[in-house]
């Protein structure tokens, strides 16, 4: 019963990301015509990676807005952008990762390919790192010193499988102008995605830079992963469980997917608003 119960748990978060890809990228009128909606939603930034130029998107990408405000001008901080990742990180953490990012789910999706899998090990530890390297390059300097959005230009594979991919194919003044980086963007998603079948949300582990950004944000978000100490035999049931390269439950690289909640042994782990929960036994 209770692998029954966990099956219907993962199902649920499946179709809350379903939802949410579906709701990021409604203007479907975009995938019968090529054209990108430039309507007054796309002033509001979507939680998860979705790339701006995709043809059904209605909201902005987080990561695109903020590169794009740090090219566009080197005297206005953007303000807005910065505030809606707070916004987003102090309520939801990395659990955007996990239920509200529409490649992460399709990451999900193909990992599910039959084949075998590559475990987590010292090694992919190691890369999970990279992702923060990526955040201050490409994400932060080399907007702020080339001005251009390095990471959505030169490397972001959800922009070329959601937009760049479409386009080409829709759009026949874009397919004319299609020249070497296209085509490079398109060998990182291919790339991208072969890892992903093998290694469990790849993208998400090592590349991916919204989602270091969140992961600073776990230690304090309400909705996310906490561990009672009290409780807590520090068995590490729950880091070999998890799928993720975290140290320990609800650390910067948890996604909060739950799956360590009923691995525990102790009933140590609580999920969803347990920082609130937290915060009113302390009153």
């Amino acid at each position: 019963m209770s692998g029954l119960s966990e099956k219907i748990k993962k199902f649920k978060r499946g179709y809350i990301q379903l939802i949410s890809a579906v709701l990021y990228n409604c203007h479907f009128t975009g995938f019968l015509s090529g054209r990108i909606y430039k309507g007054e939603a796309k002033r509001i930034c979507a939680p998860g990676l979705n790339c701006y130029s995709c043809p059904g998107a209605v909201l902005s990408c987080p990561l695109g807005s903020f590169q794009n405000s740090l090219s566009s001008s080197a005297y206005r901080f953007p303000l807005y952008i910065l505030g809606t990742l707070l916004l987003s990180g102090i309520l939801f953490g990395r659990a955007i990762c996990s239920f509200l990012c529409p490649f992460g789910f399709f990451q999900e999706l193909i990992h599910k390919i039959p084949t075998p899998k590559i475990k987590k090990s010292r090694v992919t530890r190691f890369f999970s790192y990279l992702k923060y390297v990526i955040l201050l390059l490409l994400v932060v300097l080399v907007p702020l010193w080339i001005h251009e959005p390095g990471f959505c230009k030169y490397i972001c594979p959800a922009g070329t499988l959601e937009a760049g991919i479409p386009l080409v194919i829709m759009n026949d003044m874009i397919r004319g102008k299609v020249g070497a980086l296209f085509f490079i963007k398109v060998a990182v998603l291919v790339v991208t995605m072969v890892l992903c079948i093998f290694c469990y949300r790849a993208f998400c582990r090592f590349i991916c830079p919204l989602g270091a950004i969140y992961g600073f944000f776990n230690p304090v978000s309400f909705w996310g992963i906490k561990t009672d100490k009290d409780k807590c035999t520090d068995c590490g049931v729950c880091v070999r469980k998890c799928e993720m390269d975290i140290k320990c439950a609800g650390d910067g690289e948890c996604i909060s997917c739950g799956d360590c909640v009923k691995s525990c042994p102790a009933g140590a782990i609580s999920s969803t608003n347990s920082r609130l929960n937290y915060i009113q036994t302390l009153e």
